[in-house]
């Protein structure tokens, strides 16, 4: 049969952890009823990297996708609920800012909230950004609730992630696809076999001298890139110059008492820490630079800055901020590390694979593996990782914390497109969403001025409002959010009702 039209019999996923078993889920689903195969090699041997704990909304998508129930998913994965992120000292020392995952208000008149908002605030006659999101006001107040569209409330319902144990997560999505027919088989990989005609890889050889062949090949391999960096060559881009820490080093700790229904990120003065609270420990890291602090001395910080007491030894993990320079080649599509890495400051990891899953399964290819998919699989890759990049610069470059590492992260020349939606906020208050690139409009402007970057301007058409009613519109608002949180449940008091785990 001709190849270009031939279709994949035979599938094999190198490597499991998140991104192996997201991607073996999603393809048993999406073959269920046809005759390709699916096998995943791993070793237990191999530890995976297990601290992406923390998503965004877009992870309800992929589990919907996968006709996952999400109470039952949240009590096997010790989960909590997710409202948005914490910054605390990123701007300067004792400041924080809740990056929320809904809308600040809702428009008006086809004009962003903001800018209404921003015509009073310059002139100091509204309160900050964050009494305008329902989102921050919920974290804040440690409540949480499953909610519909409120479509006569000026302003949108809560949107969530989900805070859970990673391994879990894994563990849950490996009987999903078991379950629908993806094999398993336990070994690790010595060799690769390459067709001589194309370059194609043919099949992979194992410890114990298995061969094991297939049409397409999915790296899942984690940074070591088995497949895509080290057998096919692909290159490395640093992003180290704009994103310069490359250690982390994380602990599980008891929970300290109440679950908070959001991520929480402490500037620290070589890096920064994360704290994420599950149902059953609390996820701590501390993602640093070793040119400003060496491995025992982010430890320390980390040890002495821990919520509860310590349930291990830390673990220290190396990295290198950056991509490949394509992410599908030949026959071979590289998912979660092996394609990039970008530190888990956003909780755009899970995301990362996921939207690896979805474009692969969209331009899906014959045995040919078509060079157009490939093009525009790669090409659409390599804008979201630079959108993403682009957004965490941000938070580093607009701190005004008085540390050398925070010094040289402020003195960094940033990448055009940051650039100019920094100068395009400043002089106008405009921000806009280039591309269905990731983060909206509501995201850069909680970390623009949570980190105390000032628009000067505003939309000239809200000034056809007069004061008195825009002063009253914007009360509405507040004052509205301030009557949803007072009726919300507790967030612990909702996860005990529907989702608790049964561990």
């Amino acid at each position: 049969m001709n190849p270009r039209i031939a279709p994949i019999r035979n599938i094999l996923i190198v490597g499991g952890g998140t991104a192996g078993w997201m991607t073996a889920a999603a393809l048993a689903k999406a073959h269920e009823g046809t005759e390709c195969q699916i096998h995943l090699v791993e070793s237990e041997q191999i530890g995976t990297v297990g601290v992406g704990e923390a998503t965004i909304p877009s992870i309800a998508q992929f589990n919907q996708m996968l006709g996952l129930d999400e109470n039952e998913l949240m009590a096997a994965t010790q989960a909590t609920f997710k409202l948005g992120i914490e910054f605390v000292g990123w701007g300067a020392e004792g400041e924080s800012y809740i990056h929320p995952f809904s809308t600040y208000g809702k428009g008006l008149d086809n004009i962003d909230f903001h800018h209404w908002w921003l015509r009073l605030y310059n002139e100091g006659k509204v309160p900050d950004l964050e009494q305008f999101s329902l989102a921050a006001a919920a974290a804040r107040a440690g409540k949480f609730a499953r909610m519909a569209p409120l479509t006569e409330a000026p302003f949108d319902a809560l949107v969530h992630a989900f805070q859970f144990d990673a391994s879990l997560y894994a563990r849950y999505l490996r009987t999903y696809a078991e379950t629908r027919g993806v094999r398993r088989i336990e070994g690790r990989i010595t060799n690769c076999k390459r067709r001589t005609e194309d370059g194609f890889i043919a099949s992979i050889q194992l410890e114990d001298g298995s061969e094991l062949s297939a049409d397409l090949f999915i790296d899942c391999s984690g940074f070591r890139s088995l497949l895509l960096g080290c057998e096919l060559g692909v290159g490395f881009e640093n992003w180290s110059h704009w994103l310069p820490c490359n250690r982390a080093v994380a602990v599980a700790s008891e929970n300290p008492g109440e679950l908070r229904p959001y991520t929480r990120s402490t500037a620290r003065a070589a890096g920064w820490q994360w704290q994420i609270p599950l149902q059953h420990r609390t996820g701590n890291g501390h993602v640093f630079c070793d040119e400003y602090i060496d491995e025992d001395q982010a430890t320390e910080i980390l040890l002495h800055n821990l919520p509860g007491p310590a349930l291990g030894e830390p673990k220290v993990l190396r990295f290198t901020a950056g991509r490949r320079h394509t992410f599908w080649e030949k026959n071979c599509v590289a998912i979660g590390l092996s394609a990039g890495f970008l530190e888990p400051l956003e909780s755009t990891s899970i995301h990362l694979i996921q939207t690896a899953i979805q474009k692969l399964l969209a331009l899906f290819p014959s045995r040919a593996c078509e060079e157009e998919k490939r093009r525009i699989f790669n090409q659409r890759t390599v804008h979201e990782y630079e959108k993403i990049r682009d957004f965490l610069i941000l938070h580093y470059w607009a701190n005004k914390r008085p540390e050398p590492f925070w010094r040289y992260c402020a003195a960094a020349n940033i990448p055009d497109h940051l650039a100019g939606k920094l100068s395009l906020y400043r002089e106008t208050g405009h921000i806009f969403r280039e591309d269905d690139e990731l983060f909206s409009v509501p995201s850069w402007l909680a970390v623009l001025h949570g980190q105390g970057i000032r628009a000067h301007g505003y939309h000239p058409l809200t000034m056809k409002l007069p004061e008195q009613e825009l002063i009253g519109k914007l009360e509405e608002v507040r004052g509205g959010i301030q009557k949803v949180v007072s009726a919300l449940p507790r967030h612990q008091d909702f996860i005990a009702r529907y989702c608790a785990s049964l561990r």
